[in-house]
């Protein structure tokens, strides 16, 4: 047990595009098609109250085991742990939405939550590979977050719509804002509003503080009609066939 133990705390570095992280990104191409082909046998009563279920536990168990970790290993910092990063946000929100199936959090998480961890998988800020705890933990918990609002689309058979976009736009902006002041106040870093990450990640392509949070928008704008993209497509061949 205590090799066991152990092994979950070898603290290699992590490493971009590497194969513990191209590992990660087939595995979540494998869910996403298994969704997508499955998605007709899911939707019955059963299979997707299990799969609701099980998203439910598996985000509340990745955040709270992840700061059982912070605190047991000394890593606890208020200006580093604190639940204000956008897919910690993303995360607690998109329990709630599980819960209640709520299509006003819905509207939202479909394009903050999918864009902001679809961002996180690619780029990760991430200081351990595998096997270590972390490298599990960042993973598991950000592809939850993707299907959790996959859930809502596929299974529950959710809709998001042109004014879905500009509202996220919206909550995105209003969070962005309070954390800023937040970081002022801590001298923290959340949500990347003081200065880009340490690890390599996309935000190394953009210009320097404060112009990259600027670029940012119009980034998250473009990402978030991408997201839109499908139920336009959708829409039009519903139209067509009417």
């Amino acid at each position: 047990m205590n090799e066991m133990i152990n092994l979950w705390n070898v603290a290699n570095s992590f490493m971009l595009f590497s194969i513990s992280h191209l590992v990660i990104l087939f595995i979540l191409t494998i869910l996403f098609l298994f969704f997508i082909f499955f998605r007709k046998h899911l939707q019955r009563d059963k299979r997707k109250n299990v799969i609701r279920i099980l998203l439910i536990l598996i985000l509340l168990v990745s955040e709270i085991s992840l700061n059982f970790w912070y605190i047991q290993t000394g890593n606890w910092e208020i200006t580093e742990t604190l639940p204000l990063q956008l897919c910690t946000i993303t995360l607690w929100l998109s329990v709630i939405m599980l819960i209640f199936r709520s299509q006003q959090l819905f509207e939202v998480l479909y394009f903050i939550g999918i864009g902001g961890a679809i961002q996180a998988i690619a780029t990760p800020e991430l200081f351990y590979d595998f096997p270590h705890f972390r490298y599990f933990q960042f993973f598991i918990a950000h592809i939850a977050i993707i299907f959790s609002s996959l859930y809502m689309v596929l299974l529950e058979r959710k809709s998001v719509t042109i004014h879905s976009v500009w509202k996220s736009m919206l909550v995105l902006n209003v969070i962005a804002f309070i954390v800023f002041w937040i970081n002022k106040a801590l001298g923290a870093n959340y949500m990347f509003l003081a200065h880009k990450p340490e690890q390599a990640s996309i935000l190394d392509f953009l210009p320097a503080y404060p112009w990259y949070i600027l670029v940012l928008e119009f980034v998250a704008l473009f990402v978030f009609f991408l997201l839109y993209l499908p139920f336009i497509i959708i829409n039009h061949k519903n139209r067509s066939f009417s």
